[in-house]
């Protein structure tokens, strides 16, 4: 595997977190859940290209941002390539359920999801994604 030529991006999401309620996406096309993130773009910083992220794949508009939950690498073969990605995940709060519109490529990719935030590891398809929620759940357990 590692004979393929290597691509290197970054990326931000975040676990949202409201009563108890853990915001998720489930991709329309596969059998995945996800933690909404994406791509970092130029001139952003990583809690800036999460909120956007979130913002995007899930509608939610009044999203803030309440700890860095860190940075994890995964690698994996797609499409010829090897992918080395390093993800940077926020918890993040609602300060509101407001909803904006989501472009039509997002609402026909995700389908947003509450899930009992207790339940977000299992739920969750990837194991940095996993290990992010299971932080947010170390986090409320220490009481931070």
């Amino acid at each position: 595997m590692r004979d393929l030529p290597v691509h290197t991006y970054e990326s931000a999401g975040g676990l949202v977190v409201h009563d108890g309620q853990a915001l998720l996406v489930r991709k329309r096309q596969v059998a995945e859940v996800r933690m909404p993130k994406g791509h970092i773009e130029a001139g952003e910083d990583r809690a800036q290209a999460a909120l956007r992220e979130v913002r995007e794949e899930t509608g939610y508009a009044h999203l803030r941002v309440v700890a860095d939950l860190g940075t994890l690498t995964a690698e994996f073969p797609l499409d010829g390539k090897w992918i080395v990605r390093h993800e940077s995940a926020f918890l993040m709060a609602l300060d509101d359920m407001t909803t904006v519109p989501r472009d039509a490529k997002d609402t026909a990719r995700f389908e947003p999801v509450w899930v009992p935030l207790a339940d977000a590891p299992a739920l969750l398809t990837f194991e940095t994604e996993k290990e992010f929620a299971r932080r947010v759940l170390a986090q409320q357990a220490a009481g931070l």
